[in-house]
């Protein structure tokens, strides 16, 4: 029988497609569905150039920024690992729905985090960019395209948003959604503090299954679903830092506790952290075991995890000088971010609880377990390492020059909120004894007087002519006014409030102790009102009104979210707000101000 050439060449042919299409397969097979974990987002803008950064779960060859006209011009970022990012049994995050569905315990995700810094810029001038990720089989994963600008001139006309207290809240989405439908693009973000809940719970920050994670939000890729009077609405955010440098400040939900692998996160944020101070101590005593040469970095890093940490926070963003607190300019604006927050702690005074004014008698004879109080994370008070810094500052050429003067911060100097007690100040250990000398109860106490905001921080910012005092903290809006013309904001009733206390509405004091706390007790622990002097002021648009008609100083809900954006060009900041129950309805501006 006679071989057909021409049969054998096709069946090679075949042969060797059929071989191509399982190689295929197999090598798809191997490899994930490479995706983005974000879209990119910018950061650090200088003179001619600004940084791009976004995220994968996969460490990739190669991760590139593609930019100008036909994105023909190339630039390779630097990856990094974040050193702290779990999941536990409280995530919401692919599958789990429900505490312990998938994680019964930490465990340890993976995250990269590509920068770039694209240069070669005019300032005013925007200019198309787009990221793509190489995975290690050749896969590319590319962004949509974007744009980006340098750093604004002086004089340039601006649109920032002012923001805080995300924390994967249920408005959050809704009231991104919301400023990108008001606004459009914004040319800056100004963040007051707690951008997630727990900030080494990877999926705060990147894809909680609620639909509500940070980036998301910022970046209008969120899906959360708001039920109101039994409509549900899913709202998506607003695709905002893709466009425009977000500036953060650090807040207590930034600032993770003691390390633990076997204490959930919940703990590790909430119930663990230690001063500096007592960690120091410690240390001191067991020096040469934990750290018998005696080697610096071995130190600060059982300092920290021995008391707390901001890790997580400092590898996600690109900070200016790497600091905490730091000042940038910007067009007109000279901004001054400061690390002013504290542990927040539970306000009741009960015999089962570690709170800002006790601890449990459980623990009275472990100090280990002790909280603390409210303690401060960062010390501002005058002489210190920040506020030598700030004064510094405020007497730099770039601040005097500057046309609007902003200090941004997280705890409260003037509120109608909870956080308005105690005093910001170190909290004053009081230890009383029985006659058996076995202790009887462990307090804390917090002058007014000791107030390290009001008595030394904002003399400063009056005598520099600080024009405005932007902070949250406490989930509402209101804002007051010095005599000196100085403005303070509190724009973070973003995803929901926990009270103004006006009237009866009263706050937590340790009332059932009382007894115990100084004399000058009802100054000390204001139960209503702003305890630091200035009248919280009405909004001059659309004041929302009490249930007799009069006008509120305030917002303070669980269905209306506020944002403010401030016009640089107007000079003037105008706060509105959204009522989720009424989807149909209008956003409201109902203030605005201008600064001097």
């Amino acid at each position: 029988m006679t071989k057909n050439p021409i049969f054998f060449r096709q069946s090679n042919i075949i042969l060797v497609v059929i071989f191509i299409i399982l190689n295929i397969q197999t090598v798809m097979s191997m490899s994930p569905n490479l995706q983005l974990l974000t879209d990119p987002f910018l950061q650090l803008p200088n003179e001619n150039s600004v940084k791009v950064v976004w995220f994968t779960e996969y460490a990739g060859s190669q991760h590139i920024v593609s930019y100008g006209k036909d994105l023909n011009q190339k630039v390779l970022a630097n990856t990094t690992l974040l050193s702290r990012t779990q999941e536990d049994e409280n995530s919401r995050v692919g599958n789990q729905i429900k505490d312990g569905q998938i994680y019964q315990k930490l465990t340890r995700r993976n995250i990269w985090r590509h920068e770039a810094e694209v240069t070669g810029l005019t300032p005013g001038i925007r200019v198309p960019y787009q990221v793509a990720s190489v995975g290690e089989n050749g896969e590319v994963v590319k962004s949509n395209v974007f744009s980006l600008t340098p750093k604004p001139l002086p004089g340039t006309s601006l649109k920032i948003l002012l923001t805080s207290d995300h924390q994967i809240k249920p408005m959050t989405a809704a009231n991104l959604q919301k400023v990108k439908e008001t606004v459009g693009k914004v040319d800056a973000v100004f963040f007051a503090g707690d951008l997630a809940n727990i900030p080494d719970r990877a999926s705060e920050w990147f894809d909680d299954n609620n639909g509500g994670a940070f980036f998301p939000c910022l970046q209008g890729r969120a899906s959360y679903t708001l039920e109101k009077n039994h409509q549900k609405t899913i709202y998506t955010g607003g695709d905002l830092i893709q466009y425009a440098p977000m500036f953060t400040a650090i807040g207590n939900h930034e600032v993770m506790g003691r390390f633990a692998p076997d204490t959930n996160l919940s703990l590790q944020f909430g119930d663990t952290p230690f001063p500096r101070y007592i960690a120091e101590e410690i240390y001191t005593k067991n020096s040469l075991k934990i750290n018998p040469d005696n080697n610096p970095e071995i130190r600060a890093n059982w300092l920290k995890d021995n008391s707390f940490n901001t890790d997580t926070y400092n590898e996600i963003f690109s900070l200016p000088n790497n600091s905490n607190y730091y000042a940038v300019t910007f067009g007109d604006i000279r901004l001054v971010v400061l690390y002013i927050t504290n542990i927040w702690r539970s306000p009741f005074v009960t015999p089962s609880t570690k709170g800002k004014y006790s601890e449990r008698e459980i623990d009275f004879n472990n100090p280990n377990a002790w909280g603390y109080g409210q303690f401060i994370f960062e010390p501002i008070k005058k002489g210190s390492t920040q506020y030598n810094w700030l004064e510094k500052e405020l007497n730099s050429n770039e601040f005097k020059q500057a046309k609007y003067k902003i200090v941004m911060f997280h705890h409260p100097p003037h509120t109608l909120g909870e956080n308005a007690i105690p005093a910001y100040t170190d909290p004053v250990q009081i230890i009383e004894y029985n006659s058996n000398k076995t202790i009887k109860s462990i307090r804390y106490e917090y002058p007014k007087k000791d107030d390290y905001i009001i008595r030394d921080v904002l003399p400063l910012l009056e005598t520099a002519k600080v024009q405005l005092v932007y902070y949250g903290h406490s989930h509402l809006w209101n804002r007051f006014i010095s005599p000196s013309g100085m403005h303070f904001l509190e724009s973070s009733n973003v995803g929901n409030s926990y009270g103004a206390y006006l009237g009866d509405k009263k706050r937590h004091i340790p009332i059932n102790n009382q007894e115990n706390y100084q004399e000058n007790y009802q100054e000390n622990y204001a139960a209503i009102d702003n305890p630091n002097g200035l009248s919280a002021i009405v909004p001059n648009i659309a004041p929302l009104l009490d249930e007799n008609g009069k006008p509120l100083p305030y917002i303070s809900s669980n269905d209306i979210t506020v944002f403010s954006i401030f016009d640089t060009g107007k000079a003037t900041i105008s706060s509105y707000y959204f009522d989720t129950r009424k989807t149909e309805s209008e956003v409201v501006k109902f203030d605005e101000f201008k600064l001097k």
